[in-house]
């Protein structure tokens, strides 16, 4: 019996995923923006360096409504789990404010 369960459904489909060196590195980004058509979500993962004042868009995502739900739900379900076994994320009252230098020097035009 235990030999049934260990073999492949052949109505289930299997997805190989490849992931490259370089995606597997990540990419750093401590501000995303969000925008949305009727048809798509579009997600803008964005880095605020210190002392620069201009940020940039290190990735762009464009996903469909249904997927935004399903994102929304995996995001949901891995922070109760992150929270279970570290406690509650601590969030302040207002929103993050980045200022534009970070307490560094100032740039001009």
């Amino acid at each position: 019996m235990s030999d049934e369960k260990n073999k492949p459904n052949p109505n289930q489909q299997q997805i190989n995923i490849e992931l490259t060196e370089e995606v597997a590195e990540g990419i750093y980004s401590n501000l995303a923006m969000i925008a949305h058509s009727n048809s798509e979500f579009v997600i803008d993962f964005i880095r605020l360096m210190p002392g620069v004042p201009k940020a940039k868009v290190k990735s762009r995502i464009v996903i469909t409504p249904e997927h935004a739900i399903r994102l929304l739900a995996a995001l949901r379900d891995n922070i109760e789990k992150y929270e279970d076994s570290f406690g509650p994320i601590k969030q302040t009252q207002d929103a993050p404010k980045f200022p534009i230098n970070f307490g560094g020097t100032m740039g001009q035009a």
